[in-house]
């Protein structure tokens, strides 16, 4: 570990038209507990050289680091490995945060840290200051997992996941090989069956949805990554609480399976007469939702 506690990872690809707003916003933090670290996932663009001149002022202190394209999740894994610092946060190129996101999250994590169930923090993302992404942390809750504050505790939208770097280095995206995402929750949801989230009911960063970004494109992603959803699908199967949401999931297991061309995708499946009472339901969902996305 060295002298600084929280590393805000960036992994880009092709922003270096709107990656200076965050670095801007970095700029002006209140507290200067932290490193920005940015993967560069390969950009044609003139990301290197902006990154660079930010590097020579000497306002934060920024490691950067160029991979072969290969996705978010492949830069997200070497930003873990690459990190020297007991906090992680993943900060998208086209998102901002506000002065006190630094400050309040660590401010947050001195009142938890030594609690070994905790494993992070989560916060609030925003359209702006006081409109959340979503809707607002229920009141009176301090801490829950990822799984009980979208389920029981009824939570919607965006929010900001900070992890011990620890917890990460044991749990990496596996993408599939020629293929480039699988969906964040395959590292989040494993997370979040040993370990809990400290609440910080406050929106400490402002979220934008880009033409070219993930959100937007996900269907397509899915669509270009067949193999790497079910994998994500058939962990999210078995973590699934009830048998409803154990269908709706096998439902899309399946969508994935005929995308990645599976041979059996039946006798594969974590549960097989579920499997098959979702072959036509999910042919259903291919047809309205994948087949010309």
């Amino acid at each position: 570990m060295n002298e600084k506690t929280l590393t805000v990872f960036t992994p880009t690809y092709n922003r270096g038209y709107i990656l200076k707003k965050l670095y801007e916003s970095l700029c002006k933090q209140t507290c200067r507990d932290f490193e920005w670290l940015i993967v560069d996932d390969g950009s044609l663009d003139n990301t290197n050289e902006m990154v660079q001149e930010w590097v020579e002022e000497k306002k934060i202190e920024i490691r950067y680091y160029r991979q072969e394209n290969g996705g978010k999740q492949r830069a997200h894994n070497l930003g873990v490995e690459k990190a020297n610092t007991e906090l992680f946060v993943c900060v998208d190129s086209d998102d901002y945060v506000l002065p006190e996101f630094v400050r309040c999250h660590l401010e947050r994590w001195k009142e938890v840290q030594l609690d070994s169930s905790v494993g992070g923090m989560i916060s609030l993302q925003g359209h702006n200051e006081k409109t959340p992404m979503g809707t607002f942390f229920p009141e009176g809750v301090e801490k829950a997992t990822l799984t009980k504050l979208y389920t029981k505790l009824k939570f919607r939208g965006d929010a900001t996941l900070v992890h011990r770097t620890q917890i990460l280095r044991k749990y990496p995206f596996i993408v599939d090989e020629g293929e480039k995402f699988i969906g964040e929750g395959f590292v989040y949801y494993q997370i979040d069956q040993k370990y809990c989230l400290a609440l910080i009911p406050q929106i400490l960063m402002i979220k934008a949805y880009l033409p070219d970004g993930y959100t937007r494109n996900v269907r397509k992603l899915t669509k270009s990554n067949p193999k790497s959803y079910v994998r994500l699908k058939r962990q999210t199967i078995l973590f699934s609480q009830s048998w409803y949401d154990r269908f709706i999931q096998t439902i899309l297991y399946m969508v994935g399976c005929r995308m990645s061309k599976e041979s059996h995708p039946i006798c594969s499946a974590p549960y097989k007469g579920l499997a098959l009472l979702a072959y036509f339901p999910a042919w259903i969902v291919w047809i309205l939702f994948y087949k010309n996305a």
